[in-house]
């Protein structure tokens, strides 16, 4: 999968905020160890340090681009390209974060558990997905993806149950931790620019499926879909957009 790291920043801000209301949760006075799974650009690396200086953090992401850029923004990190669905810490963590990527990796009934695993007594597993597949933003992009134009170009690429319900997060934890806290947050951003939704959602996975197309298949793809998206959010009497994003919330202390 390729990402672009400009693109994925051109929302940066709507991007934070869930991490700051992720870290915030974590009740962890002075970890020593910190994995960031799945960092990216480095945006929560970077609040992590700014958080707990003393710490000792290494972030993980398998996009070359997106540790490139993080390394240039943030100094002081033990910076790893790898895939995190095989990624082991080399000694136990205090706390092991991971913000809008492991909707990406698949069976979650056995990655839970062995992130947990990773942990010392009384760590902590801090997580955040997008919980958005159900939302028209996803759903007109996984319906075209899906269309007998493009299904035999994009098989494999689209994820239309990313993430399990929060039920199934809370028995697959539960017996690995001490504690669980579970909570949705839906955020209404409030974009401006021409068909803001469709730029949002090319700096994630609408762009991967682009990176995945010639340039010409990419360029047909994106008229059809931000067509249909300008068309499931229209703008406000005053230009803007309103852009209502739906987030999973798990914090699990051993």
């Amino acid at each position: 999968m390729a990402w672009d790291p400009k693109q994925y920043l051109k929302f940066g801000g709507e991007r934070l905020r869930p991490v700051y209301d992720l870290v915030a949760r974590v009740p962890l006075e002075a970890p020593r160890g910190i994995a960031d799974l799945g960092c990216g650009t480095g945006a929560m690396t970077a609040i992590l340090k700014a958080r707990w200086p003393e710490a000792s953090i290494v972030a993980i992401d398998n996009s070359q681009a997106m540790l490139d850029r993080a390394r240039a923004a943030v100094s002081g990190i033990a910076w790893q390209l790898s895939d995190i669905a095989k990624w082991k810490s080399e000694a136990l963590l205090d706390l092991l974060a991971s913000n809008a990527a492991l909707h990406w990796v698949d069976d979650h009934a056995t990655l839970f558990p062995r992130l947990l695993s990773m942990l010392k007594s009384g760590g902590v597993l801090a997580v955040q997905m997008p919980a958005q597949h159900n939302a028209p933003s996803h759903r007109v992009g996984y319906e075209l993806a899906g269309s007998e134009r493009w299904r035999d170009r994009l098989n494999g690429l689209v994820r239309r149950r990313p993430i399990l319900e929060y039920d199934d997060y809370y028995a697959i934890v539960r017996p690995h931790a001490s504690s669980v806290d579970i909570w949705f947050t839906e955020y209404v951003h409030v974009l401006s620019g021409e068909n803001p939704v469709a730029e949002f959602t090319k700096g994630s996975f609408v762009g991967v499926w682009l990176s995945a197309l010639s340039e010409s298949e990419a360029h047909e793809f994106e008229v059809e879909y931000r067509t249909a998206i300008a068309a499931a959010y229209p703008k406000q009497a005053d230009g803007v957009t309103l852009f209502p994003f739906r987030r999973f919330f798990l914090v699990a202390q051993r």
